[in-house]
């Protein structure tokens, strides 16, 4: 697993408390080459293991942010999978849009910084600790819906857009990573249709077969990002290692 990355590499995984986090998490406690696993989320996270660091944290503020920039103290990261996102709130009346009239610019406001905003402020924040000449892989959870060449159904406006967003920023900031470190790569990554609440909503609709686990989608993920390199770095893969148009 990861073979790019060092004996006692450190890792990062953000959405923690989440379906694909949590199952990204307990992958990582599997390998016995980690030395350290900070996890993020909102609410607490806790394993039996002595190598996991919790940090309580809403990464959607700047005190957030800045609350991880000084934990970590710029030590180096071999590894960070960002599993933030967000595509419906019921408590907000957050739902995927059908049609335009459906359109709410606070909904779009939301999610553009849940879903694009976020994972990049949140690059900026390890910027200390992804700086250097060590190896550094980076996945950030994207969506196939957010590919422009792909979309033929319409709808899910805000989520489509925010995942397009989403890309570009990933996108850029692998232009400026390769400049500060030359062994960095930074793909986002599509997870498929996963087992989660993020999902619930909308599983009847999903293909039988095609509906995963959440520990299916990190193996797949983790694999994904074994056979990644520099030269690959702003790519977008999908969880199968095949690549999506933009």
């Amino acid at each position: 697993m990861l073979p790019q990355l060092p004996d006692d590499y450190q890792a990062l995984v953000t959405g923690a408390s989440g379906g694909i986090g949590a199952a990204l998490v307990d992958a990582l406690l599997d390998d016995p080459r980690l030395a350290r696993l900070h996890v993020v989320s909102r609410q607490a996270v806790s394993r039996d293991d002595p190598r996991l660091t919790a940090h309580v944290l809403d990464l959607t503020t700047p005190d957030g942010l800045a609350a991880l920039t000084d934990a970590l103290d710029g030590q180096p990261l071999h590894l960070v999978l960002n599993a933030l996102g967000m595509l419906h709130d019921d408590a907000d009346g957050i739902a995927p849009e059908k049609k335009l009239d459906d359109l709410d610019a606070d909904a779009l406001s939301r999610l553009f910084h849940v879903n694009a905003a976020t994972p990049v402020l949140l690059l900026k924040a390890l910027t200390p600790s992804l700086k250097g000449r060590h190896t550094a892989l980076i996945g950030s959870l994207s969506a196939r819906v957010g590919s422009i060449e792909d979309n033929r159904l319409g709808g899910w406006y805000a989520y489509r857009a925010s995942k397009a967003a989403h890309n570009m920023l990933m996108k850029t900031a692998a232009v400026e990573l390769r400049r500060l470190n030359p062994n960095a790569c930074l793909t986002c990554l599509h997870p498929g249709t996963t087992d989660t609440d993020l999902s619930t909503p909308f599983q009847s609709r999903v293909p039988e077969g095609k509906l995963f686990t959440p520990a299916f989608v990190a193996d797949h993920l983790i694999t994904v990002l074994s056979r990644r390199s520099p030269a690959d770095s702003g790519g977008f893969r999908d969880w199968d290692d095949q690549p999506i148009a933009w």
